[in-house]
């Protein structure tokens, strides 16, 4: 279980998360994201960095069973502040981030790729936030970034998923990749359009986009995670967690 960084092309850095079977992230695999994220856009080699996941999906959230087996709030504490650090370094990042899904991206795996400057995705990739089905609130910060508010807020209500098409045709993700191998093309052929340019220019156009930002994901998501704090105050988010012990992921 790991978190990897390579450099297969000139300027790119890609940042591979690995913890099987479904990429459900521990604690410290959310810090350790946001670490790697961090290092990679400080190298001055790296134009851009391509997100990615190994094994069955790009990230399926939380790791729940972590939560459900530390007494107290601990836990609930350290992936709310491990997520918010990883959303951060992502939307953060001196250089521009591209986001390549494949299978599902759940929960969590919104808060990374709504942070991303771009998206490709495979065909067979799924997009939703599971949060009120796990006793959680969050990321729909994220998830307004990809869609327009009447769609965000039936599928954050209903926990419903999305396809890659579909979020093609809202014009949230760039290109869509037949399969895992196509994604891997997708990503650095997009990758090497942007390493091209200027690498100085690169980092101020990325802190000058993000100041132009309508809104503070910073802020906006740390407000949504006092919500989750508080329903598991109220002892819903327990139950909730408890009817899904029996799977992975948030």
């Amino acid at each position: 279980m790991t978190v990897s960084t390579s450099t297969p092309r000139d300027g790119v850095a890609v940042v591979t998360v690995d913890f099987p079977p479904v990429n459900a992230l521990p604690v410290r695999g959310w810090y350790e994201l946001a670490a790697a994220l961090t290092a990679a856009g400080r190298d001055p080699g790296t134009r851009v960095v391509v997100l990615t996941g190994a094994g069955r999906g790009f990230n399926a959230g939380v790791d729940i069973k972590e939560m459900r087996r530390t007494e107290g709030h601990e836990a609930l504490i350290g992936a709310n502040r491990g997520c918010f650090a990883a959303f951060a370094a992502v939307y953060e990042c001196e250089v521009p981030v591209i986001a390549a899904v494949h299978g599902h991206c759940l929960g969590g795996g919104i808060g990374l790729i709504g942070n991303a400057d771009a998206l490709v995705a495979t065909e067979d990739a799924a997009f939703g936030l599971p949060e009120l089905d796990r006793g959680a609130l969050g990321a729909a910060t994220h998830l307004a970034r990809l869609l327009p508010a009447h769609l965000m807020r039936p599928l954050y209500y209903t926990g419903r998923t999305l396809t890659a098409r579909e979020l093609h045709r809202h014009g949230a993700v760039w290109e869509i990749a037949p399969d895992r191998a196509a994604l891997r093309e997708c990503a650095l052929e997009l990758a090497g359009q942007i390493a091209a340019k200027d690498g100085y220019l690169l980092r101020l156009a990325k802190e000058a986009i993000n100041g132009i930002d309508p809104v503070d994901v910073r802020r906006s998501y740390r407000f949504e995670q006092g919500f989750t704090f508080e329903a598991n105050l109220s002892g819903v988010a327990a139950r909730h967690r408890a009817a899904f012990a029996g799977g992975e992921g948030k």
